[in-house]
């Protein structure tokens, strides 16, 4: 089975459309201020229009409160919820309880122990995602911020839930990052971008080419 890939942080159509082109299997949209690659509901709307059948739209939340949430899903047809802060399992739990749609949760990883941490969302997301602790400083994103973590922490482990791997990939490395992590479905952000926000339609169709032809060690 060939990898599935995701291309988060999409803003604008021709980004999109190469995703699409690429033939993508998730699409992220970004859901928090502070992103460079955040949207706004009515643009996200309008990017949702041009998936193609068999592509899943992916909302992006930073500890979100509920009323984001209905915002959202109220106009944004979004067929997976990724919860990328702090949220506790109990609030994974509750976000997919309220809004009956999937909820992946990241797991940001520096070493074992953050992995360990990552068997108390088993049983109440239905996804995991595993990406670089960001650095400690005040500018940092929770994510999106081209850093990966030691792939080797990942080689041998298995769970219970799907998993993405995502954390500095790049065309160049995604082929190298699932031999050594197994990885069954991969996410991209910056590092297909010429800037930040600003994704390159070319990277885009490099990477899910790479990514395509990647096997699992």
């Amino acid at each position: 089975m060939s990898v599935q890939v995701k291309i988060c942080g999409i803003t604008e159509p021709v980004a999109m459309a190469a995703a699409v082109e690429g033939g993508a299997r998730y699409v992220g949209l970004v859901f928090y201020p502070r992103s460079p690659r955040c949207v706004t509901v009515p643009t996200a709307a309008e990017l949702a229009r041009m998936a193609p059948t068999g592509m899943r739209l992916v909302g992006l939340f930073v500890d979100p409160d509920d009323a984001l949430l209905r915002q959202v899903v109220g106009s944004v047809p979004l067929d997976l919820i990724q919860l990328h802060g702090e949220e506790t399992p109990a609030r994974v739990k509750a976000v997919r309880d309220s809004f009956a749609i999937e909820v992946m949760k990241a797991v940001k990883v520096a070493d074992g122990a953050d992995l360990d941490a990552a068997a108390a969302y088993e049983d109440v997301a239905d996804r995991l995602l595993f990406d670089a602790k960001p650095p400690k400083n005040v500018a940092a994103l929770p994510g999106g911020n081209g850093l990966s973590f030691d792939w080797s922490l990942l080689a041998g482990r298995s769970w219970r839930r799907p998993w993405m791997l995502s954390g500095g990939l790049t065309p160049e490395t995604v082929a190298d990052a699932v031999r050594a992590t197994g990885a069954p479905a991969v996410d991209v952000s910056s590092g297909v971008e010429d800037r930040p926000g600003h994704k390159d339609p070319a990277r885009i169709l490099a990477f899910l080419r790479a990514a395509r032809g990647a096997t699992p060690g």
